[in-house]
C-alpha cells in the first residue's frame, strides 16, 4: 500500500516550484498525490516567514492539519522552518523539521524518518549554506517555474532572507537549459525564472544573468519567459534592450520592487538604488517596450517612514507609471538591524497606508486595462474556469476570460481586449480571434 501526501505552500513563487520539486521527488519514492478527498498519511508544508504575518499563517495551517488529521504525519520546511526550528518542532503533529539545506533532500529524510518514526529535527545554518539545487515544475499549473538562484547577499536592514536562505549562489547555465529542454518536450509552453535575487546570478560561477536568458531564449518549443522578479539596480539597459530587440520567446512583463518612494527610507533600509533609478528604469522599459505590464513591490510603516517620508514615498508611487503595486505593511522580524532604526510606525497608520496604496493600485490596475481595449493580445489558456470560461494571460500579464473553448488549453492564440470584468480590477473580457 502507497503512501500518500498532500502538500502546501505559503509564500513566493520560488516556494511553490520546491514545493512541486519534493512532492516529484516523493513521487519516485512510491508516495502519490493524496486526492481532495483522501486522508494522507504525510502532510508536506513548505512556509514563508517574510512577515510575522507569514509565520502567523504557517501556525494555523499547521495546527489545522493537525486537528483534521490527528494521525497524519507532518513535514515541515521553507522559510519559517529554518529561522524558528524548535518553535516549528513544538506545534502539534510535526514530525520532521527541514531546514532549506535539506528541503531538496526530503526523500532521503523521509526514508531515515519512516524508518525510526520520532521527531526529527534537521537545520544547516542558513549562512554556511554553499549548494544551489534547481528546481523546474509546474505542479498544478499550466506556466513552468525554473529555479535560477537562491539566496541572498543584500542584507536589507528589513529582511530576513539571507538567514532563511543563506547567501546569493547560482545554477549552471548548461545544466538550467537542459531543464527547459525537458520542459519543452513534455509540451511546456511558458517557463517563469525565479530565484530570491535572480539579478545576482552567476555571481558565484562567473556566468551572467544576460547570458543565461539568452541561452533559454534559443530553446525551441518554449513560447514564452517571465522574469518573476528583479532589483531595479540589477534590471540593466542591456537586459532591457536585449529583450526589447533581440529576444524571441521574453513577455512585456516586468516586476520590479521598489520598496518605498522616499529616497531616506530607502538609505535606512539598506536598498541598492535611489527614486531616480528606478524612475530611469520605468521610462526606459516604456521608451522601448511599450504596453509593457509593470508590477512594483512597496513596505509602507518601515522604520523612519514618518507622515513626511510616507507623503514622499505615496506622491512618487502617484505618479509611477505602472500596472500594478503589491503592498505589504512592514513586520518587525528578529534580528534584523531594522528594529534599531528608531520608533515603530503604529499598526493602525501601517494598514492605513496599506489600504491607501491598495486603491491606487487598483486605479493603475483599471487603467492598464483600458490602455488595452481594442488590442489584439496573445493568450495562454489555463485550466477551464467554471463551466462555460476558461482564462489566461496575455503577453503583458492581463488575466483574460472567455468563453470556453476545451481544444485551447494549455495552446496559444489571439483574443481582442474587450472591457474590464464586471467587479474586478485585474481582470478583463476577451473575445477569441479564430
Amino acid at each position: 500500500m502507497h503512501l500518500k501526501a498532500a502538500y502546501f505552500t505559503l509564500g513566493c513563487k520560488l516556494n511553490y516550484a520546491e514545493t512541486s520539486t519534493i512532492a516529484g521527488m516523493l513521487g519516485q519514492k512510491g508516495i502519490v498525490k493524496a486526492l481532495p478527498q483522501e486522508k494522507p498519511d504525510i502532510c508536506v508544508v513548505n512556509t514563508c516567514s517574510v512577515t510575522e504575518t507569514a509565520d502567523k499563517k504557517a501556525r494555523n495551517l499547521i495546527r489545522r492539519l493537525a486537528n483534521k488529521y490527528p494521525d497524519t504525519s507532518i513535514i515541515v520546511t521553507g522559510c519559517y522552518a529554518q529561522l524558528k526550528p524548535d518553535e516549528v518542532a513544538k506545534l502539534p503533529g510535526v514530525s520532521l523539521v527541514l531546514g532549506s539545506n535539506e528541503k531538496l533532500r526530503i526523500s532521503q529524510y523521509v526514508d531515515a524518518w519512516i524508518g525510526m518514526a520520532d521527531k526529527k529535527v534537521e537545520i544547516t545554518p542558513a549562512l554556511s549554506l554553499q549548494e544551489f539545487m534547481p528546481s523546474c515544475e509546474r505542479g498544478d499549473r499550466t506556466r513552468y517555474f525554473l529555479k535560477v538562484q537562491d539566496g541572498c547577499d543584500y542584507f536589507c536592514t528589513y529582511c530576513t532572507i539571507p538567514y532563511a536562505r543563506g547567501r546569493s549562489r547560482s545554477g549552471k547555465i548548461s545544466e538550467l537549459a537542459g531543464m527547459a529542454r525537458e520542459v519543452a518536450a513534455k509540451g511546456g509552453r511558458e517557463i517563469v525564472i525565479t530565484g530570491v535575487n535572480i539579478g545576482t546570478f552567476g555571481k558565484d560561477s562567473g556566468e551572467d544573468f544576460l547570458d543565461l536568458l539568452k541561452s533559454l531564449d534559443e530553446i525551441p518549443g518554449i513560447e514564452r519567459y517571465r522574469i518573476s522578479s528583479i532589483e531595479p539596480n540589477l534590471l540593466s539597459e542591456d537586459i532591457l534592450r536585449w529583450i526589447a530587440d533581440e529576444s524571441r520567446a521574453f513577455m512585456p512583463h516586468f516586476h520590479i520592487p521598489l520598496q518605498s518612494g522616499s529616497d531616506k527610507v530607502l538609505k535606512l533600509m539598506n536598498r541598492r538604488y535611489d527614486t531616480s533609478l528606478f524612475q530611469s528604469r520605468i521610462d526606459l522599459i516604456h521608451q522601448l517596450i511599450p504596453n509593457a505590464y509593470i508590477g512594483v513591490d512597496i513596505i509602507t510603516g518601515a522604520r523612519g517612514e514618518t507622515d513626511e517620508e510616507w507623503q514622499k514615498s505615496y506622491d512618487f508611487a502617484r505618479q509611477l507609471n505602472v500596472a500594478k503595486f503589491h503592498v505589504f505593511p512592514y513586520s518587525e522580524r528578529p534580528g534584523t538591524k531594522a528594529l534599531l532604526l528608531g520608533e515603530a510606525v503604529p499598526m493602525d497608520v501601517r494598514r492605513k497606508r496599506v489600504a491607501q496604496i491598495t486603491e491606487l493600485s487598483n486605479k493603475k490596475n483599471l487603467d492598464f486595462i483600458h490602455r488595452n481595449f481594442g488590442l489584439k493580445r496573445k493568450v495562454l489558456w489555463e485550466q477551464p474556469y467554471g463551466r462555460n470560461m476558461m482564462h489566461g494571460l496575455t503577453d503583458n500579464y492581463i488575466r483574460v476570460e472567455a468563453p470556453l473553448i476545451p481544444e485551447l488549453f494549455n495552446q496559444i492564440s489571439e483574443v481582442e481586449i474587450l472591457q474590464p470584468k464586471t467587479g474586478s480590477s485585474e481582470i478583463a473580457i476577451g473575445s477569441h480571434i479564430l
